[in-house]
């Protein structure tokens, strides 16, 4: 498959997933509701259709909801880094002209949210991190995707989730393609290397904004211990567990999950 061809695929799933699509100059998101601003931030090898049922959920409770498409896969290779997006999510904050916004990650969304917060602060009212990447994560597991090898694709992508179930025929032939392009492999790996690169250890005693941090007890991705040191360091977060559950909470357990950072949302004033 040719890259541009591939990139409009991407583009295609995108819409698929998601009604109401707004693509303005660089920017591809899908918006709705009214009140304070919340930015859904998607992972590596996720979609925005992991947020959905976040997205639908805030909506009807006074909050408007944004969620951008990161263009892992159409940034020059040498931009595909965590800077480089939390430039661009910043660009995009400015673009919707939002006075500050919670931002909502998991996995590289989550590392994205962190860096914007380190260097941007004025943008960002409150964090909402699952499963976020910036300190250490264990990726796909313990080998990088085997190309071609759609079965142990299978299997690496049913470990991501507590319950296997979650892991769609979709997802997997998503990530099949994926893996087996070689432009959207060097980007992974670019990414990869960045996220090491920008580990923000030293950087979250510095982060002061609120944050609430909701990991799965059986993340396998991000383990447990990740979310227990993202809380030890940030001098303003709060940390809840969900049983049963892998690397994405929202997807896996999203009344919980919603439950769980509505009430934070209303402790917090946010």
């Amino acid at each position: 498959m040719q890259k541009k061809d591939y990139i409009c695929k991407l583009k295609k799933d995108y819409t698929n997933m998601t009604e109401n699509v707004i693509t303005e100059g660089e920017f591809t998101y899908k918006e709705a509701g009214e009140g304070k601003a919340i930015v859904l931030l998607h992972g590596l090898m996720g979609t925005a259709s992991m947020f959905d049922d976040v997205f639908n959920y805030f909506i009807n409770n006074g909050y408007k909801v944004i969620v951008p498409e990161l263009p892992i896969y159409s940034l020059p290779l040498l931009k595909t880094n965590v800077k480089s997006f939390a430039l661009f999510i910043k660009k995009f904050i400015e673009h919707k002209n939002l006075d500050k916004a919670i931002i909502v990650g998991n996995s590289l969304g989550g590392h994205i949210a962190l860096y914007l917060s380190k260097h941007y602060p004025e943008l960002v009212d409150a964090l909402v991190l699952t499963g976020s990447s910036g300190l250490y994560e264990n990726a796909m597991g313990d080998t990088y995707p085997k190309r071609g090898d759609k079965e142990y694709l299978r299997k690496k992508t049913q470990s991501v989730f507590y319950d296997p179930k979650h892991s769609t025929p979709e997802m997997i032939d998503n990530l099949y393609e994926l893996v087996n392009d070689r432009g959207s492999v060097l980007r992974i790996l670019s990414l990869a290397k960045s996220a090491i690169r920008h580990n923000m250890k030293n950087d979250l005693p510095e982060i002061n904004i609120p944050t609430c941090l909701v990991w799965g007890k059986q993340d396998s991705v991000t383990p447990p211990e990740v979310g227990t040191d993202f809380n030890k360091l940030m001098p303003n977060s709060e940390l809840f567990w969900i049983d049963k559950c892998g690397h994405s909470a929202m997807k896996e357990h999203p009344d919980e999950f919603n439950k769980i950072v509505h009430a934070w949302f209303k402790k917090n004033n946010v």
